[in-house]
C-alpha cells in the first residue's frame, strides 16, 4: 500500500558536531549579560539627564559585571546625544527597574550572587528614584 522509506531521517543524518551547542550556563550568561548591558545603557542615559554619584558607581559596577560575563570584554558604551526632547525620567527609572528585575531572575537561576545583589540594589534604587521623580 505505501512505499517503505528508504532514506534515513534528516534528524538521524545530522551530525551533532555540525553546529555549536551552548550549555544552559552559557545561555544564561549571555542572557544575563544582555540584561545588565541594557540596564547599563539606561543608567548612562539617566546619568546624562540627572548627574548623580550613585548612578556613576552603579554604571561602573554594571560595566564590571557585563565584562566578567563576557569573558573580560568591556561593554560598548556610547555617550547620550541630545535627542531634542527630554525623556521622562520617571519612565526611564521604571524601565530600569523592570530590566533589573529580569536580571535578578536570571542571576538567581544561574546562582550568580554578585549579579543578583547588584540587580536587587538597582531595583531598589530605581523604585525609590521613580517614586521621588513622580511626586
Amino acid at each position: 500500500m505505501y512505499e517503505p522509506i528508504r532514506t534515513k531521517s534528516v534528524h538521524a543524518m545530522a551530525d551533532p558536531g555540525d553546529f555549536p551547542h551552548r550549555s544552559r550556563e552559557e545561555e544564561l550568561d549571555i542572557q544575563l549579560a544582555g540584561h545588565l548591558a541594557a540596564l547599563l545603557a539606561l543608567t548612562d542615559e539617566l546619568r546624562a539627564l540627572t548627574p548623580d554619584p550613585d548612578l556613576d558607581a552603579a554604571a561602573d559596577d554594571l560595566a564590571h559585571q557585563v565584562a566578567r560575563l563576557r569573558g573580560g570584554l568591556p561593554p560598548a558604551r556610547a555617550s547620550v546625544a541630545d535627542a531634542g526632547h527630554e525623556p521622562h525620567v520617571a519612565a526611564l527609572h521604571q524601565r530600569a527597574h523592570a530590566l533589573a528585575g529580569r536580571a535578578l531572575v536570571v542571576a538567581a537561576s544561574r546562582a550568580d550572587t554578585a549579579a543578583a545583589i547588584l540587580a536587587a540594589r538597582r531595583m531598589e534604587a530605581h523604585a525609590a528614584a521613580g517614586q521621588l521623580v513622580a511626586s
